[in-house]
């Protein structure tokens, strides 16, 4: 029997200052497609969801987890990746870092979790439910297997 080859899924999930179409957003907004573009141009990316799918109902999967929930004010994102390092290349060694050094300006402070990790099978897509138990599990098991984060990181499963 073969072995399962995996790759990284990654979830990020925030909740903004304020609504997308404010002001205060405009930096952040502004920059979307050129990270998602970069994103999809850097070696090792496999997919990541379409903004048109992270719809308010889709989102619902984390309501009971984030209070108030307001579907308008939540920022998230998730991709897949062939490993932690191409993931980590596209997130500190790219513009993007720029991003993540601004992301107070939008972001606002939280003790939960903000980043799941998690390992899949190749050729499976993720879904927003599944990102939402996988942080769930973080949140209340702190980094397993299941879900952890970059700075508790867990090895490819061997299976």
């Amino acid at each position: 029997m073969a072995a399962i080859e995996y790759q990284l899924a990654q979830a990020n999930i925030a909740r903004t200052r304020d609504t997308f179409d404010s002001a205060i957003m405009a930096g952040l907004v502004a920059r979307i497609e050129e990270m998602n573009e970069l994103a999809e141009s850097c070696d090792g990316f496999v997919w990541r969801q379409q903004g048109a799918d992270v719809t308010a109902e889709a989102l619902l999967a984390f309501e009971q987890h984030h209070s108030p929930f307001e579907a308008d004010r939540v920022f998230y994102n998730m991709s897949v990746w062939e490993s932690v390092e191409a993931l980590r290349s596209y997130i500190y060694k790219t513009a993007h870092a720029e991003m993540l050094r601004a992301k107070d300006d939008w972001i606002e402070d939280s003790d939960e979790p903000a980043l799941v990790l998690w390992w899949i099978p190749v050729g499976t897509i993720p879904t927003i439910a599944d990102s939402a138990k996988r942080w769930q599990t973080l949140r209340t098991e702190g980094p397993t297997e299941a879900a952890f984060t970059m700075s508790r990181l867990f090895p490819k499963p061997t299976t």
